[in-house]
């Protein structure tokens, strides 16, 4: 649906370039939740807006529903576009202009008759909730009623592809939530394929499908949302994973394992799917001459599997700990020792 090959974006600026966008390879599917995580300046709005052309790539391809829009024309390009529908940070609403004509503009301008145009808005306003707000102006809307507007108006034209530019960053935790959701459902009942660029974890982790890492313009991590967050392969990722599993160990909890003794050792256990279910330690108490202490830890979901990650001590004989490693090792459950100083 939405294809990258090697795409760079360079800008200049007082005789300086910068490359925002550094040989981007990135693929999307059809029917896909995708979402771009990265810091301010990573490259995310710069890739984002590449999709739509509304910032042109210095080299590389961008194809969109098997055209590249880089080898295309003007006109081309616009018909395209009929089908990318743009949802922005701060809603970019017209202040003069009614809740009804917000959403009903990109459909004025596509020269629709004027019955049709009613219908499809009374219908867009229904589906986000807000029919009781068509006379209304946004000044007289919440932020997250105003999100909705522009949800609303990006469907107008009944897209393809919907492409959220840092959508819910602007809003409270609830009402980010309720916009997720709504988003969600319009991926599944309209079939819409989403790409999100966020610098919140929990937006990825609450709808995403797949996620993809940015940092200084290159795509540095990439996979589905539970690969990531369950075994982040890069520093940048294990910080974003770390901001929503507060799976980071405790100075409490740091200050026991760097004064444990010769019998004890302390180990990261990771639960996935059914072995969040397995009553893991009180099975090694019995089995083995191990006292095990809980430390810290939690248990989670991600996309519907459990995941979750303890830190245990152990107490025991070198033989002891090693038979019950040798243990948890053959029931396939991740195990690490965690050492001082290192997470």
């Amino acid at each position: 649906m939405i294809a990258f090959q090697q795409v760079k974006k360079v800008y200049e600026s007082s005789g300086q370039k910068v490359a925002a966008l550094n040989g981007i390879d990135l693929k999307i599917d059809e029917g896909e939740i995708y979402g771009v995580i990265g810091f301010s300046g990573a490259g995310k709005s710069s890739l984002i807006r590449c999709v739509n052309l509304l910032e042109r790539p210095t080299s590389g391809q961008v194809i969109v529903d098997g055209n590249d829009l880089t080898s295309l024309s003007v006109k081309e390009v616009r018909e395209i576009k009929r089908n990318i529908g743009m949802v922005f940070q701060h809603f970019n609403l017209l202040n003069s202009k009614t809740v009804f004509d917000n959403v009903a503009m990109p459909l004025v301008l596509a020269k629709l008759p004027k019955a049709q145009i009613k219908q499809r808005v009374v219908q867009l306003l229904e589906f986000v909730g807000l029919d009781d707000k068509a006379n209304n102006y946004p000044d007289q809307l919440s932020g997250g009623q105003k999100q909705r507007i522009g949800i609303a108006r990006a469907l107008a034209t009944q897209p393809k592809i919907l492409l959220c530019d840092e959508a819910t960053s602007a809003l409270d935790p609830q009402t980010t939530n309720s916009i997720l959701q709504l988003l969600k459902k319009i991926n599944i009942e309209y079939n819409i394929t989403i790409l999100i660029i966020t610098h919140e974890m929990s937006v990825i982790r609450e709808i995403c499908d797949r996620v993809a890492v940015i940092e200084e313009g290159k795509i540095i991590e990439e996979g589905t949302v539970f690969d990531v967050f369950s075994a982040p392969k890069t520093k940048t990722a294990r910080n974003f994973v770390s901001s929503v599993m507060n799976d980071a160990i405790p100075d409490s909890v740091r200050q026991i394992i760097e004064g444990h003794s010769g019998l004890q050792k302390v180990f990261r256990i990771n639960f996935v799917g059914e072995s969040a279910g397995q009553p893991l330690l009180s099975q090694l108490a019995k089995k083995f001459d191990v006292d095990v202490n809980v430390l810290f830890g939690n248990i989670t979901e991600l996309q519907g599997i459990p995941f979750g990650n303890l830190i245990v001590e152990f107490q025991g004989s070198d033989k002891e700990i090693l038979r019950a490693l040798n243990f948890i090792n053959q029931l396939k459950v991740s195990i690490k020792e965690v050492k001082a100083h290192a997470s």
